[in-house]
């Protein structure tokens, strides 16, 4: 699913990614751990194509991005989907209207597009927003609407950069059930964040940790827990 060979990745003179090597297998469920600062985030808009790979080599869910043009960016995307810190949906958009916007774009048939996306509103408790607009809601609410945007299309890959930071715990576990189910379907998840508590709801997960730009397996950094 994913294969990485010394990814370094800067902005400037600040070194967010060095040497970093690293495999995911297809159906695994990853949590990536590590500091504000760590390069989560930056490793994870290269994985989706939003930032190029400026040294090493990057395979992601059989896309080479090291070669892919800009223009064939979009057929990644239909594989792998994000869910990103700042959400990126349309808050003058109803919630129904950004959830059915992939699959649309797709070109799935309107039936089927009803379909999928009440039932993942249901799944997030979204069912009674579905004709709100984005920008009536709460920023937890509108972090469901951005998982659900994510999770509609049934995609190979998961990407979530801080899919729980303004959920109260009851609905972090619930996310987190959701993120089990599309997992036992066979999507492989990667999940970037500081909740211990979401990370010891999935047992068997693996857990990798970025610090100082390098990777390691578990959840220990140089000089102490996370």
């Amino acid at each position: 699913m994913i294969t990485i060979s010394k990814l370094t990745y800067s902005f400037g003179r600040q070194l967010a990614l060095k040497d970093v090597n690293f495999c995911m297998k297809q159906g695994e469920f990853v949590f990536l751990c590590g500091p504000s600062g760590a390069g989560k985030t930056t490793f994870m808009r290269i994985l989706h194509g939003a930032l190029p790979v400026q040294r090493g080599k990057v395979d992601v869910a059989g896309y080479d991005l090291n070669t892919l043009p800009e223009g064939r960016k979009h057929l990644l995307r239909r594989d792998v989907s994000v869910v990103f810190q700042d959400f990126k949906i349309l808050t003058n958009q109803t919630v129904f209207a950004n959830v059915a916007l992939p699959l649309k774009v797709r070109g799935i048939a309107r039936h089927i597009i009803e379909k999928r996306v009440r039932a993942v509103l249901r799944s997030l408790h979204l069912d009674q927003k579905a004709l709100s607009l984005c920008e009536e809601l709460s920023g937890g609410e509108q972090q469901r609407v951005a998982v659900a945007r994510a999770v509609v299309v049934k995609p190979k890959l998961l990407l979530a950069d801080e899919p729980t930071g303004n959920l109260d715990h009851e609905l972090s576990m619930r996310m987190m059930d959701i993120f089990q189910q599309f997992h036992k379907f066979g999507t492989s998840i990667m999940i970037a964040t500081h909740n211990r508590e979401i990370m010891e709801r999935m047992a068997g997960a693996r857990v990798v940790t970025l610090h100082d730009g390098t990777m390691h397996e578990g959840c220990v950094e140089p000089g102490g827990d996370l």
